[in-house]
């Protein structure tokens, strides 16, 4: 199974609330709601619905999973949504309990990259994660990221939350696509290639 990673992303690398002005409000963020004027169906809605349409699964880290759970679930009738909820998920936390909605597993904390792995290895097509810098940050650094879908604005925000690992390692990757929509937003996709 591939792990395929899709974020909203501003130019300066923000990922933080992409969908609303409470979303994530972490270290004062204010800018909440970002995404929405450069959102355009033929570019950047065609991205989401081709990673969902090829997922096997989703991956999330417990804040984006909890978002994610309270607001798909009333969305049903629509295909996207409707291919959104019957997907298995999975949710990484130490907080949450064993019994979850939404079709949900949950992978402990402490085990989550050992567990991961293994997911990884046992199954075809996509793990999608979506949102959950924390979550995802971590699965860079460990290598276990297949494709990094990044839908860039043409927006800086001056600072939030990021993606990237602050590990002092080199992460070499390859441009696959790019795609440009009528809002200026970028879609643009990258895989890993071996350093060296």
């Amino acid at each position: 199974m591939r792990i395929v990673v899709i974020e909203f992303m501003s130019l300066d690398g923000v990922v933080q609330a992409p969908g609303g002005p409470e979303e994530d409000t972490d270290g004062g963020f204010a800018h909440g709601g970002w995404v929405g004027p450069f959102f355009d169906a033929e570019t950047v809605g065609a991205a989401f619905d081709d990673t969902v349409e090829k997922a096997e699964g989703l991956l999330y880290g417990r804040r984006t999973w909890q978002n994610m759970a309270a607001a798909w679930p009333e969305r049903a009738g629509d295909p996207f949504a409707d291919r959104m909820n019957a997907l298995p998920k999975y949710v990484v936390s130490d907080t949450l309990g064993d019994e979850l909605t939404w079709n949900t597993t949950r992978i402990p904390g402490d085990g989550a990259v050992v567990r991961i792995r293994k997911l990884r290895e046992a199954g075809e097509g996509d793990l999608v994660v979506m949102g959950s810098p924390s979550l995802v940050r971590t699965l860079l650094h460990e290598g276990l990221v297949d494709e990094l879908r990044l839908i860039v604005m043409p927006v800086i925000l001056g600072g939030g939350k990021s993606i990237f690992p602050g590990d002092g390692l080199r992460h070499g990757l390859e441009l696959v696509s790019a795609t440009s929509g009528g809002t200026g937003a970028q879609v643009c996709t990258y895989r890993p290639v071996a350093e060296g």
